[in-house]
């Protein structure tokens, strides 16, 4: 499947180690399904006057959930919203190597900032979230698959 990556360069070999913690999924290096989705990440940063770069990858997903411990959340749901909470806190959460699921973009990022600030109950965020269609992003934790199943095909810069 082809797979994209918005950023400020080009990144033929991706690294797990410079990745940030504290995200949605974690630790890992993220990937769109959608072009737009990593052009809108790339354009972020010629938002504040940096180069961005879209970087299009192959992955064999196939091989990939074959060989590795893969997660799935298909909806902003309590077990998406409980799991992006405990990343968000830097928790000790259950280590899969590829999880897949929505993003939290600005409008779900601003529930989950009020449910982690404790002034919505997670009745309300998971209401909020219930209309939303996520974003679908995909986060690979380990830095094998990176290595051995996505392949770097080009990049554009923005």
């Amino acid at each position: 499947m082809l797979v994209y990556h918005g950023a400020m360069w080009e990144i033929q070999n991706p690294d797990i180690s410079h990745s940030r913690t504290r995200l949605d999924f974690g630790k890992g290096f993220y990937l769109a399904k959608e072009y737009g989705q990593a052009k809108k990440w790339a354009e972020r940063f010629v938002k504040r006057r940096y180069q961005g770069t879209v970087n299009f990858y192959q992955l064999d997903m196939a091989q990939v959930e074959q060989k590795f411990l893969t997660k799935t959340f298909a909806a902003y749901d309590e077990e998406w919203l409980d799991f992006i909470v405990a990343n968000r806190k830097g928790k000790r959460v259950k280590q899969y190597d590829v999880i897949h699921g929505g993003i939290a973009n600005d409008r779900v990022f601003n529930t989950v900032e009020l449910y982690l600030d404790g002034l919505i109950s997670e009745t309300d965020a998971l209401g909020r979230l219930q209309y939303q269609k996520p974003n679908w992003q995909i986060c690979i934790r380990n830095q094998q698959i990176l290595d051995e199943y996505l392949h770097f095909q080009k990049s554009e810069v923005c």
